[in-house]
């Protein structure tokens, strides 16, 4: 017997939220192999959070439900710019060198679309709610560069960074 259900999802479960150094997930698949080919999230990017440039052989889709954020993506003439409003989707391939900031005075929220392996991750790094304080923000950026590398991710340098506007905190 096929199993159906219609929730919500834009509003999130209720379940646990994650941290992951600014922006929030909440892991929306999660009903025990369920889902085994995709991994769906709720992302909240808050104003002023910015995802540094970085790649990873993943697939990565977006969908915008509210607010809005400026993606860097793979254009015809290198790396671009864009705005992805409520009802964009956003899809990297892939090895994409990509990067997202929220630069409004609103939350955006997304629905992410990745693959289990991604999902990993993001449990890797994040950290529940109610225990944000417990490390240091330098202890969580030392766990999330370990992390990112033994994943195989590339992370932008400072200076490719700052070449396409982006400035990483001193630490």
């Amino acid at each position: 017997m096929a199993h159906c259900s219609f929730p919500r999802l834009t509003e999130g479960t209720g379940g646990e939220v994650l941290d992951v150094l600014g922006p929030t997930v909440e892991f929306l698949n999660v009903s025990h192999g369920q889902y085994e080919q995709f991994c769906l999230m709720r992302a909240v990017v808050p104003p002023g959070a910015t995802v540094p440039l970085h790649s990873h052989d993943d697939v990565e889709a977006f969908y915008i439900v509210s607010g809005a954020q400026e993606v860097l993506a793979p254009g015809e003439d290198g790396l671009q710019w864009r705005v992805a409003r409520a009802g964009d989707f956003v899809y990297l391939a892939g090895g994409a060198l990509h990067a997202h900031r929220n630069v409004s005075d609103e939350d955006a929220v997304d629905l992410i679309i990745t693959t289990p392996r991604m999902g990993a991750f993001f449990r890797e790094i994040g950290v529940p709610i109610d225990e944000v304080g417990w490390h240091t923000p330098q202890q969580r950026l030392g766990v999330f560069v370990e992390t990112a590398l033994r994943y195989g991710m590339r992370l932008g340098t400072p200076e490719e960074n700052a070449a396409v506007g982006i400035e990483l905190p001193a630490g």
